[in-house]
């Protein structure tokens, strides 16, 4: 073998035994969990938006952004509910690039893991204590959720996860909403198959342990687009996409279905300024079909303090250095609209 064996990771308990979460918070991440639960079961016909970077590389700038949303949320609130993307796991196609703060978490820096789960935790507190909302992480690494299991509302599995056998039972074990996104190849039935296996019971092993699920009934669809064997992206947010799929998903007759529509990746063929008027296309197809209003839930959108990208070594404050995103006021601007037409 050629593994070197560089440190021990610390444990979840150790880590959550160094940085509780404060009861108030528990009592946040309570209340905000209950009002996300009640748009996907469909008892409130608020619109989630999963909004944020790309990957969220410094803490400061993370909670800044966290925190001008939290402002918004109190505009928008009778309408939107928004969910700030804190993601810190990145998944990266040829395996070169930066991994995300849990690895790094200095981008500028080497790999340190320990350092990097207390630096993520570190950071979702923050920015939980500061602004009131609960965010979204992608689970990259099952392995890992327990480190920040007491913190999130949201969680995402994507596209290169999704067929994953170990992301689906695990996804099994979750009480919170999991949302899976198509595989790339943008096999819809493949989806639909992630989904299904995440909703019924499973007995596996995970974290040194044999463990069994109940299923999590709280697992739903994402649409974001596929690419073909061109190469070349393929979207799957129109009017007929929604509604030949919303179809399909409900032959499954599967518990609580629920489609959140990624307006970046290959929906917006990795053009970020494409993302408002493909939001703004959804939010109208939901307005011409109720069937497709009971089923489409949200939207996620990718932005940060500042439009575009940086190579990981830049020193723009507040701008992806990974995907390139929209800036804050395109962003606002796109809320604001975006809750105007859900009255």
């Amino acid at each position: 073998m050629s593994f070197t064996y560089l440190q021990k990771i610390p444990t979840p308990a150790q880590i959550t035994q160094q940085m509780p979460m404060p009861a108030k918070l528990i009592k946040v991440k309570a209340a905000r969990d209950k009002d996300i639960l009640s748009v996907l079961k469909g008892k409130d016909h608020r619109l989630l938006l999963i909004v944020g970077p790309c990957s969220a590389d410094n803490p400061d700038a993370v909670c800044e952004y966290v925190g001008r949303l939290s402002q918004l949320q109190n505009k928008v609130k009778t309408r939107l509910i928004l969910i700030p993307r804190i993601y810190t796991n990145k998944p990266r196609t040829t395996g070169a690039g930066y991994k995300g703060m849990l690895t790094q978490p200095k981008a500028s820096e080497g790999p340190n893991i320990s350092q990097g789960i207390k630096a993520v935790r570190r950071m979702h507190l923050r920015a939980l204590s500061e602004s009131g909302l609960t965010a979204a992480d992608e689970m990259l690494y099952p392995g890992n959720y327990p480190y920040l299991e007491d913190i999130l509302s949201y969680v995402t599995i994507g596209a290169r996860s999704v067929e994953n056998q170990e992301h689906r039972l695990t996804v099994s074990g979750l009480d919170i909403p999991v949302g899976m996104k198509n595989p790339t190849s943008g096999d819809l039935n493949v989806l639909l198959n992630s989904v299904q296996a995440a909703q019924i019971q499973h007995t596996f092993i995970y974290n040194g342990w044999e463990v069994k699920t109940q299923g999590n009934c709280l697992s739903h669809c994402i649409l974001r687009g596929a690419i073909d064997h061109h190469g070349q992206s393929i979207p799957n947010y129109h009017y007929e996409d929604l509604t030949q799929f919303t179809q399909l998903y409900l032959k499954r007759n599967l518990a609580n279905p629920a489609i959140i529509v990624d307006t970046n990746h290959a929906n917006s063929d990795k053009n970020f300024r494409e993302q408002p008027r493909i939001a703004e296309e959804i939010t109208h197809s939901l307005s011409k079909s109720p069937d497709l209003k009971k089923v489409v839930k949200g939207l996620m959108i990718e932005s940060y303090l500042k439009e575009g990208r940086q190579e990981t070594a830049g020193g723009v404050f507040g701008q992806s250095i990974t995907d390139p995103c929209l800036g804050w006021e395109d962003t606002k601007e796109l809320i604001l609209r975006l809750a105007d037409k859900c009255k």
